[in-house]
């Protein structure tokens, strides 16, 4: 490891990305990654130029070692940094996992607070005093970057706080980090913990102070971001927020804001922002904790219109409802939701996107039938709209029906389905057994209405609580390229099962007959 002394960047209006979701982030109960799976993210992280990447705790295990001596290797551009409490063992095993870094830090840390130094250290304010001065010296011999944190800082006593922070700089801590650990302060508070540091601590101004939130109130972005404006020129964040209890400050969050907001925070991160939706969505499939739909930045809707007001700015001007680029974080692109709230102008629109033009009249009575089907369904596929649009696809959609249906189930197999479908207004009678008494339908149907088509989606979840609870069923079909959804409900599950699959049926007729004109279902199945 070199012994360069640099921070990542000693421009002062550069804000230094600390990312620790390997290492709080992996705290998260459940959260566990594996060594590929560190490594994985870790090449991850260093594409998008995060300065700092705790890569773990070093003495909290060997698989802990194994991590941060391996993405010490293999990481050439950020600084690899592990964790460290003030005890001379912890502070020589981390030395020893960085050494193959290019770039190495040591951060070793002490509570500060009162309560802490009571029931946590059960130690006094001298004893730990002295303890700052010599962890931070012993790891300063060890290694030119050393981050030095006050756990619990901001419950400190302010004085405390201060002759911590002088005696840190003075043992040689390149970074003084200020955290709330418990996420219980406020955004005005935390500016003015930095502010006075900065101005009443000798040698603040030979030192990077950086920023470490929870967020137990939601203000762990807030409060970072007062930080920065308080001073702090490096944020301690993790990817989706990952961390203890509720989490840390989320880095997409802070990134971007600082971004977005450059008029009030002249600031800037050397994140490239469009890798932010490949992290997030490589975090939340190895730990299995998924991104809630609403999550800025990186949620499944955090750039999807539904409402027909906000869908008709959005083709006017982007810029009428999205402040941020959905490509600069690489989200795609902007998606307009087709539902109950989707406007004529967008369903307009989305028709083109199809390769429809329609007149007026067609547009209306298109429109209407559009609205009548989002009242029934949460979300329309492009494929329900095709059936929407085209008179024949719409004729064809009620081609077959579930006339009636009898499922025989329970523990002793075979289960059973008796089914009547009406196609093209004739009766068609099967009788089907299957591996259970969805499978059973569905080959009573086949039976009815012989095709190719391969199942590809069946899912079910209940509309709302209760024992009489509607079943929701989705059913896609795939046939010779072909994709075509259906979707019923029904307080049966097998009736609503059924009819999901005949309403996807229907719809593939439509396609297929749409690009073979002429075909009938008798010779096309």
């Amino acid at each position: 490891m070199t012994t360069d002394t640099r921070t990542p960047s000693d421009d002062r209006s550069r804000v230094i990305v600390f990312d620790t979701t390997m290492r709080d982030g992996e705290q998260s109960p459940g959260a566990s990654m594996s060594l590929d799976e560190k490594l994985e993210l870790a090449k991850i992280l260093e594409d998008m130029r995060v300065d700092v990447i705790e890569a773990g705790f070093p003495i909290a295990s060997n698989g802990d070692f194994e991590s941060v001596r391996r993405i010490s290797e293999i990481v050439t551009e950020s600084t690899i940094c592990g964790l460290a409490r003030a005890g001379q063992a912890d502070i020589e095993r981390c030395a020893e996992a960085i050494r193959p870094a290019r770039r190495g830090r040591i951060h070793t840390f002490i509570s500060t607070s009162p309560v802490h130094m009571k029931w946590k250290l059960q130690m006094e304010p001298d004893t730990v005093l002295e303890m700052v001065t010599k962890s931070v010296a012993h790891a300063r011999n060890l290694c030119g970057d050393v981050e030095w944190s006050a756990e619990d800082a901001t419950r400190t006593e302010r004085d405390f706080l201060r002759r911590c922070v002088e005696a840190a700089i003075r043992a040689g801590a390149t970074t003084i980090n200020i955290p709330d650990t418990v996420g219980y302060t406020y955004p005005s508070e935390y500016e003015a913990v930095f502010r006075d540091l900065i101005e009443n601590v000798p040698g603040a101004d030979n030192v990077i102070f950086s920023t470490h939130c929870h967020n137990d109130l939601g203000l762990a972005v807030a409060n970072s971001l007062a930080g920065v404006q308080g001073g702090a020129r490096q944020v301690e964040v993790a990817v989706n927020g990952m961390g203890e209890r509720a989490g840390n400050a989320a880095l997409e969050e802070v990134v971007m804001a600082l971004k977005v907001r450059g008029d009030r925070l002249l600031f800037d991160t050397g994140v490239q922002t469009q890798h932010i939706t490949r992290a997030s969505r490589y975090v939340s499939a190895i730990t299995g904790f998924p991104v809630q739909y609403n999550k800025a930045i990186v949620g499944k809707n955090a750039f999807a219109h539904e409402s027909g007001i906000h869908q008709d700015g959005m083709l006017k001007n982007a810029e009428t409802y999205e402040i941020m680029r959905p490509e600069d974080v690489g989200q795609g692109g902007t998606n307009l939701v087709m539902g109950k709230h989707s406007g004529r102008h967008a369903f307009r629109e989305k028709l083109k996107g199809l390769g429809y033009e329609l007149g007026q009249n067609a547009l209306n009575e298109a429109f209407q039938r559009f609205k009548d089907l989002a009242d029934k369904k949460k979300d329309v596929y492009d494929d329900d709209i095709v059936a929407l649009v085209d008179d024949a696809l719409a004729s064809g959609a009620d081609r077959i029906q579930v006339k009636s249906l009898r499922v025989v189930a329970g523990t002793e197999g075979p289960q059973t389905a008796d089914l009547v479908l009406t196609v093209d207004g004739e009766e068609r009678v099967a009788a089907a057994t299957g591996d259970g008494p969805v499978d059973a339908v569905f080959h009573a149907i086949r039976q009815a209405v012989p095709h190719e088509s391969d199942l590809r989606l069946f899912q079910v979840h209940a509309v709302t609580e209760g024992t009489d609870a509607q079943a929701q069923v989705s059913v896609r079909l795939e046939e010779d390229g072909r994709i075509a959804t259906g979707q019923a409900a029904d307080t049966d599950t097998l009736t609503a099962s059924a009819k999901a699959y005949v309403n996807a049926l229907n719809n593939l007729i439509a396609r297929r007959e749409k690009t073979a004109p002429g075909s009938r279902l008798a010779s096309g199945f």
